[in-house]
C-alpha cells in the first residue's frame, strides 16, 4: 500500500507531536523542594518543636509526602506540597515566637507587678 505524500507528512506531523509530548513531562521541583527542606531545617529548632509542635509536625508531614510525589512520578503534586511545606513551616515558627513572646511579657508583667508590690511596701512604711 503505497500512501500519498500529504497523507505521509500528516502522519509523521502528528508522529512527532505525539514524541514531543511524551517527552515534555512536568519537571522534578528541585526548587522548591530545595526551599521546602530548608524551611524545616530552619523551623526544626528546639524552641519551635516544643512551641510549636502541632504545627512543625504538619511542614515535616507535608515535606515526606512531597518527596513521596516526586518519586512516585507526580510533579505537580510536589511541588504544591513543597510549596504548602515552606508556608507550613513559616507558620511552626511565627508561632513558636508568639508563643514566647507572650512568655516573655507574662514574665515582664510579672516582674513589674512584683516590684510595684515591693515599692508600696516600702512606701507605706
Amino acid at each position: 500500500m503505497k500512501m500519498n505524500r500529504p497523507l505521509m507528512t500528516l502522519v509523521c506531523s502528528v508522529a512527532s507531536a505525539l514524541t514531543l509530548v511524551a517527552c515534555a513531562s512536568t519537571p522534578v521541583p528541585t526548587a522548591e523542594m530545595a526551599v521546602a527542606t530548608a524551611a524545616v531545617a530552619r523551623a526544626s529548632s528546639t524552641s519551635t518543636s516544643e512551641a510549636a509542635p502541632a504545627e512543625l509536625g504538619i511542614a515535616v508531614g507535608k515535606l515526606a509526602a512531597a518527596r513521596s510525589a516526586t518519586a512516585a512520578g507526580e510533579q505537580d503534586r510536589a511541588r504544591r506540597l513543597a510549596q504548602q511545606t515552606e508556608l507550613d513551616a513559616q507558620v511552626a515558627e511565627l508561632h513558636a515566637q508568639t508563643v514566647r513572646s507572650r512568655k516573655a511579657a507574662a514574665e515582664s508583667e510579672e516582674a513589674a507587678r512584683v516590684l510595684r508590690e515591693e515599692l508600696n511596701r516600702k512606701t507605706t512604711r
